[in-house]
């Protein structure tokens, strides 16, 4: 590991002005790389910033359907039974929806709209790695005026077929309104399906349909051909067919993120918006026709832990980051070592 560089003050004043200067135009290059935070905006559903100071660990996200530019979100644990609207104009939130009717929410991870209109909450994760025997979801008629309101929701008690799994994902399919659930686990991840019909009062379980692993969010597109997954590095895009996803999938230009936990469509498909955690965290748009890349990489997973034995493709815009820096950082202590040799002689 590299020692730290000193202060600038401990270095003489012509070493620290190029230091300065050489790392001002490296930040500024990785700034403007495509697919970081930068990078251009889709004019029909521009990146945004959450402004909300009660909204820390944006965990999940989901595009209104009656309030055009409004998007839902929550926090992760430790808020209570909250959800929050966020208009994508200002980032400002314009609705606080408490939940009651329901148990004291554990560790909320996803939140998706389904074709009924209502917002299904997944209250899915499980910090002690896939111990407890069930987690929940939570139901509610999307507001038709925003403001902060107290709605009563539907609480609905889930189980899987192979036992208890850790998950991040929940999404619901726009036309048939089936529920879906990605679990979260380097090796053994995977789709589940729920039941054609969810139950209160009962059991639902969700059984294994595919291998999907590691992934942290994922949305299906409006016309529900499309499912995109993304994990802490990569995202992909898959056909939609039967009830299943198909194929290995198009790689995403997704934006590099330090903490990447949700993804959702625009209200018209348009967009793919990829949030993170963090105070004032940064919701990016990327355009979704862009974002499918064709020949993307063979690998299926949609995205990978980070110590996973052998990490994932990076994105082509990370790629270049890490580039630029490296050659920002060689140019850094270059000068530093022709001006001490100045200074010396």
């Amino acid at each position: 590991m590299r020692p730290p560089l000193p202060p600038a003050a401990a270095l003489p004043a012509a070493t620290a002005t190029a230091t300065a200067t050489v790392l001002a135009a490296v930040l500024t290059a990785v700034a403007v790389l495509p697919g970081t935070a930068s990078a251009a905006q889709s004019p029909e559903s521009p990146s945004f910033t959450i402004s909300d100071p009660r909204i820390k660990e944006s965990s999940g996200l989901a595009a209104s359907r009656v309030h055009p530019g409004v998007y839902w979100t929550h926090n992760d644990s430790d808020d209570g039974p909250y959800v929050y609207a966020v208009d994508s104009a200002t980032g400002s939130t314009v609705a606080r929806v408490t939940l009651t009717g329901i148990g004291r929410p554990r560790d909320v991870e996803a939140i998706s709209l389904g074709p009924d209109g209502q917002l299904y909450v997944g209250d899915i994760g499980d910090n002690r790695g896939g111990t407890w025997d069930h987690v929940w979801i939570y139901r509610f008629q999307e507001p038709r005026q925003l403001g902060d309101v107290t709605v009563k929701a539907t609480q609905f008690t889930v189980r899987y077929a192979d036992g208890p799994r850790n998950a991040e994902s929940l999404m619901v399919h726009p036309v048939t309104g089936r529920v879906y659930i990605a679990s979260k686990d380097e090796s053994r991840g995977g789709l589940y399906e729920g039941p054609a019909q969810l139950a209160a009062g009962a059991d639902n379980t969700f059984r294994r349909v595919a291998d999907v692993p590691w992934v942290t969010d994922g949305a299906f597109s409006p016309d529900g051909r499309r499912l995109t997954l993304r994990g802490y590095f990569t995202a992909r895009t898959y056909p939609w067919q039967d009830g299943r996803p198909e194929g290995e999938g198009e790689r995403v230009d997704a934006p590099w993120q330090g903490q990447a936990e949700s993804v959702a469509y625009s209200a018209d498909g348009s967009t793919l918006m990829f949030g993170s955690e963090g105070a004032s965290s940064r919701v990016v748009a990327v355009p979704a026709a862009a974002a499918a890349q064709p020949g993307g990489s063979a690998s299926p997973q949609p995205g990978a832990p980070p110590d996973a034995a052998a990490a994932p493709e990076p994105t082509a815009s990370f790629g270049k980051g890490a580039l630029v820096l490296a050659g920002g950082m060689v140019l850094v202590f270059g000068a530093r070592r022709l001006l001490r040799r100045r200074a010396r002689g």
